[in-house]
């Protein structure tokens, strides 16, 4: 067990992995990289307890406070500094983890402890003046943002005096004092939990509502003190492609935000080997180690703090469709996981993305080409241009085909991406919010297309080949693949044929004939009617039936056999239907 700080806190220093429910997935990681000697700064962690307790009853559970004050005490003998205080300040970030990763989806406030005097501590520690001040207007933007809810239009050279004015003219104030600051950031982080961006996503992705975040709050690194730091995100292997080399960006001089937010478009990890090849050298160590111990792929963040490696957090990473099939079957082939651990980490959903149309051979030969962009996650979307979220959602609603284009996206976007059949973006790189959420939703997403690039293109109809980073002029021709035609999808049905408790054939089959043909039964394309429609049939195709809804009816209503056009994505929903069953 973690070091007990009190009812709702635990100091994390690696000698014992709590729960993850207990502890969230981000503090989690925190204390499995620490137990396998990895350079981490210090952190402690309140519970999910706490924020159900908060969410219950709309306030602070009682032991809360003096659990906080415990756990910067702790945090203040680790780091040999003092929160808000003396000539060696101790600044704290304060993160959002729930136990199952919701990447951008909830709030972070990062430098929190500064003020006026301690921007002079480290301006006077530090020797750069400069980097103390931009330190300071870091964290008044942010928690002017995440906790106040201010609106504030101020320059990356802002004074933090004006910015305070700015906040005060709009009747809000930040606290002065470091305790009243954490305070605050903490109940912004719970109370994100409840955001509509949140709910959104995790309704979308069948995450349970009553888990709740913890937060993990945790000493600050710079990469912002100077041309020797910086911030990066880091993959093992190449999330969108599946290719086992390690992929990922870096931004000199800067901090996490800056990367994820999409403002600004970093370089890739060459420039970091580089600058410093020693220290590029230790990250990929430590990513092979990550990735061996968590028996997964992994996504770090890191930051250097004038030439010294830190790493934040690791993950699973999330993956493009593509790169789920080839981590899959490679990681099988490599002998590191097994066949159903394998069909476990690729969904029908996945697979249908893949299986969906593309452009055809030569159809953009000859076209016009309105937009390039870096790939975020591979695919085809054709459809009319939209450049607001809350458009894309009612037009999808009303059946229509949309891409979202946007100057960047934030986490008040996810509902339009969900609507979307592609996603572009005119700035961002491929760590940016538009990317990561994009390939964890399987949408089709381009981004840094060049300031504007694609939201002048409102109300065109455009194909976006997420495939070769363009976006055509009107709609073109596309093609459906096949899983024969791909040997690592061929293996994964193979796998999955063996163990789905239903057998799928293709629509090819002889037997297919005699299947109870769904299309002309009136309700059939709504899964909620399958099961009295389904009843007494042993072999069925049409309407609903291969939606992960309709599998599951089929498989509850006794169906032995359906006839679908792609046979393993099927399969992999009846496989999940039967564990759900079971």
């Amino acid at each position: 067990m973690a070091i007990s700080l009190g009812q709702f806190a635990l100091a994390l220093d690696g000698t014992a992995l709590p729960e993850r429910t207990q502890i969230g997935g981000k503090a989690w990681s925190v204390a499995r990289m620490q137990s396998l000697g990895l350079p981490v700064p210090p952190a402690v962690v309140i519970t999910t307890d706490a924020c159900r307790a908060y969410l219950e009853a709309g306030r602070f559970p009682d032991g809360l406070e003096a659990d906080l004050d415990a756990a910067i005490a702790w945090l203040e003998q680790a780091s040999g500094r003092t929160l808000g205080d003396g000539a060696q300040p101790l600044l704290v970030s304060v993160r959002s983890g729930a136990a199952i990763s919701m990447p951008g989806m909830m709030d972070t406030v990062l430098n929190l402890g500064i003020n006026d005097a301690t921007e002079q501590a480290l301006a006077a520690e530090s020797g750069d003046a400069r980097f103390a001040r931009d330190t300071h207007r870091r964290f008044l933007e942010l928690y002017a943002a995440i906790v106040l809810k201010a609106t504030l239009a101020s320059e990356d050279d802002a004074d933090p005096a004006a910015i305070r004015a700015a906040i005060e003219a709009q009747g809000l104030a930040v606290p002065a004092t470091p305790r009243e600051q954490l305070h605050g950031a903490v109940e912004a982080v719970f109370a994100s939990w409840n955001s509509r961006r949140a709910k959104r996503y995790r309704k979308h992705h069948d995450i349970p509502d009553s888990l709740g975040t913890a937060v993990t709050v945790q000493a600050m690194v710079f990469g912002n003190l100077d041309d020797a730091s910086g911030t990066g995100v880091l993959f093992s292997r190449n999330p969108l492609t599946g290719d086992p080399a390690p992929y990922g960006e870096y931004l000199h001089r800067a901090q996490g935000e800056d990367v994820v937010s999409g403002k600004f478009t970093p370089e890739p990890l060459s420039a970091l080997e580089r600058a410093h090849p020693a220290l590029h050298a230790e990250l990929m160590d430590a990513a092979a180690k990550l990735e061996v111990e968590n028996g997964d792929v992994q996504d770090i963040e890191f930051t250097v703090q004038q030439g010294t490696l830190y790493l934040l957090q690791s993950r699973s990473a999330k993956r493009a469709p593509q790169a789920a099939v080839r981590f899959a079957v490679d990681m099988v082939e490599e002998g590191r996981i097994d066949a159903d651990t394998a069909l476990a980490r690729v969904t029908a959903e996945q697979v249908r993305s893949l299986l969906k149309p593309r452009l055809a051979d030569g159809a953009g030969d000859g076209v016009e080409v309105l937009a390039r962009g870096e790939i975020a996650c591979q695919g085809v979307g054709v459809g009319v241009v939209v450049t607001d979220s809350d458009e894309a959602e009612r037009r999808h609603a009303a059946g229509e085909a949309v891409v979202l284009a946007r100057a960047t996206t934030s986490p008040e976007d996810v509902h339009g991406m969900i609507a979307a059949v592609a996603v572009v973006t005119e700035q961002g790189g491929s760590t940016s919010h538009a990317a990561v959420v994009g390939r964890a939703l399987g949408v089709p997403c381009l981004v840094g297309c060049g300031d504007a690039s694609v939201t002048a293109l409102a109300g065109q109809t455009v194909t976006v080949d997420a495939n070769a980073g363009v976006v055509y002029a009107s709609a073109l021709a596309v093609e459906t693949p096949r899983e024969e035609d791909d040997p690592r999808l061929a293996r994964l049905t193979a796998w999955a044929a063996e163990r789905a408790p239903l057998r799928v054939i293709g629509v090819d089959d002889p037997q297919a004939a005699d299947a109870h043909d769904l299309d002309h039964v009136e309700g059939a394309e709504d899964p909620a009617q399958l099961p009295a429609l389904l009843a007494g049939h042993a072999c069925v195709r049409g309407g609903a039936v291969e939606s992960d809804a309709g599998v599951a009816a089929a498989l509850a209503a006794g169906v032995e056999t359906i006839v679908a056009r792609h046979p393993l994505p099927v399969l992999l929903a009846a496989i999940e239907a039967g564990k759900a069953a079971s």
